[in-house]
């Protein structure tokens, strides 16, 4: 299952991509996030491999995420494990102007192996598209707040 999106957001790209860059700030646009933890590798460089954790429901939710390509200002492209499923994730940087940057996403759900979200994803699609874009949303707000 694949998805792609845009969002023109009014901010100029170094900024952009900065504030996207940083993984202090995934809080601000991510419900649920708790931490990132550099787990082998270089910080936001090609091979990096981090645990990522969010708060899901009760619980914990745990996540690796493993930097494929990353050539900001321009674009990024890492995988990202769960127990349950992993996904691919694809973004893209365009200047729109001195003040505006198109962000162009794509992502991709490789695997699905526990039954109710497989589910999910082939009655109710929108069910994985639905928080991404609520992200991208929460992204493009904080990105144009910040000076």
């Amino acid at each position: 299952m694949k998805f792609r999106g845009y969002k023109d957001i009014n901010q100029n790209i170094d900024k952009l991509t900065e504030l996207f860059a940083d993984p202090k700030y995934l809080k601000e646009y991510q419900d649920g996030f708790i931490r990132k933890e550099l787990v082998s590798g270089n910080e936001g460089q090609d091979g990096a491999v981090s645990k990522m954790y969010y708060q899901y429901g009760k619980g914990e939710m745990e996540l690796t995420e493993t930097i494929t390509a990353n050539r900001l200002p321009n674009s990024f492209e890492a995988s990202y494990h769960h127990k349950h499923m992993d996904n691919t994730m694809k973004c893209t940087f365009t200047p729109l102007g001195d003040k505006k940057t198109r962000y162009e996403y794509e992502f991709e759900y490789t695997r699905i192996n526990w039954i109710m979200p497989k589910l999910i994803a082939i009655l109710f699609p929108g069910m994985y598209k639905k928080p991404a874009e609520k992200w991208m949303n929460q992204f493009k707000e904080f990105v144009e707040k910040q000076s």
